[in-house]
């Protein structure tokens, strides 16, 4: 008896792919030196604002997640930005992530910046405008579309 279940045993892990479900690939075997799979990266940077997924973002497509940006800051829902929502971070599960005073520095310069009338909020247009300086000073070639090599090199340069 102990044979016939070795047997069975046996038989069905050799028959088991054979035997799944059509479109069932069968499991590749767990090896501790293999690298786990990756999960699929959510795009990041400029390439975020790709909505056709053609490699490049054009001005249209840039504008439309600025737009989305600039509505998922403002917590409040109040159309302006305070300085607080413009540079709210998730903190860190169970640590509050605080910036440095060089970053805060930062943060208050590029919030000065942006806030071009000068009444401590940054409204959405004044929130585009600066968008799209950024968009212009990565756009090298003047085609109207950005792709993260463009942008890389655009930043390495001063700005003008």
């Amino acid at each position: 008896m102990p044979r016939y279940s070795l047997f069975a045993t046996v038989f069905l892990m050799l028959a088991g792919p054979a035997l799944a479900a059509p479109g069932d690939a069968p499991a590749a075997p767990a090896s501790p030196s293999a690298p786990a799979p990756r999960p699929a990266r959510a795009e990041s940077g400029v390439m975020r604002y790709d909505a056709n997924k053609d490699g490049t973002v054009t001005i249209e497509e840039w504008k439309a997640g600025q737009q989305a940006r600039f509505k998922r800051l403002d917590s409040n829902g109040d159309g302006k930005l305070s300085q607080d929502e413009l540079f709210a971070r998730t903190p860190a599960v169970g640590n509050s992530v605080l910036p440095t005073d060089r970053q805060a520095g930062r943060q208050s310069s590029y919030f000065l910046l942006l806030d071009t009338d000068k009444d401590g909020v940054v409204t959405l247009t004044e929130f585009l405008a600066g968008t799209d300086r950024n968009f212009t000073r990565c756009d090298l070639d003047k085609n109207g579309r950005i792709d993260t090599a463009e942008c890389r090199q655009a930043l390495q340069r001063k700005p003008a």
